[in-house]
């Protein structure tokens, strides 16, 4: 997505302490966003005792969203890039950021011209086709739809590779078959009033 024109900020929502490898994981993010061609300067990581790196941990909504909507409007960012409700692999921290990206949607906290994307989740079977899965992608409705060529599946397989600490067997399983290496479909977070579920008033 970073195209030419297009600026890229990252944000990490926590440093990654869950094996006690916070700064490890920390050099390990801003290493493979350097090969992505995205500079330290424009990496944000979040260390908040709150929001610890745990995958069963649903973090608070309104602290979280807090912390997004501060770096959305100190960045001027208009194009906001999360998971969807099912996180991708139902990750718990990857969940909240979508529930916490849909607060600030429905609440219209976002500032205005400001768009989100979710990553859509698909089942197991699609999700280790590989570049098989193209076909169906490309029949379903979808607001953005992102294939890589062999150069750009090349480069984003080395950006993983960058996080050593995180690379266990399951993960390059994933690098090797995953369609989400080679293939993302998008969809625009609806235009919503509803309030989010678990969020006080």
């Amino acid at each position: 997505m970073g195209g030419a024109g297009t600026a890229v900020v990252t944000y990490q929502r926590v440093v990654g302490n869950y094996y006690n490898q916070g700064e490890i994981r920390k050099k390990e993010l801003e290493q493979s966003c350097c090969l992505l061609g995205i500079p330290a300067s424009s990496v944000t990581v979040v260390d908040h005792r709150d929001l610890p790196d745990n995958p069963s941990v649903q973090w608070d909504t309104q602290l979280l969203a807090s912390f997004v909507l501060k770096h959305i409007e100190a960045n001027n960012i208009n194009l906001v890039v999360t998971f969807d409700a099912g996180g991708v692999s139902g990750h718990a921290n990857h969940i909240s950021l979508y529930t916490a990206l849909r607060y600030l949607h429905s609440e219209r906290k976002l500032p205005e011209g400001c768009r989100v994307l979710v990553l859509e989740s698909v089942n197991l079977l699609r999700k280790y086709i590989s570049i098989l899965d193209v076909f169906l992608s490309c029949l379903l409705p979808r607001d953005a739809l992102f294939i890589l060529t062999e150069e750009e599946t090349e480069q984003a397989r080395r950006a993983m590779q960058c996080h050593c600490s995180q690379l266990l067997w399951f993960r390059r399983i994933y690098m090797l078959f995953s369609r989400y290496v080679v293939i993302n479909s998008l969809h625009l977070l609806e235009k919503t009033t509803l309030t989010t579920p678990g969020v006080k008033e």
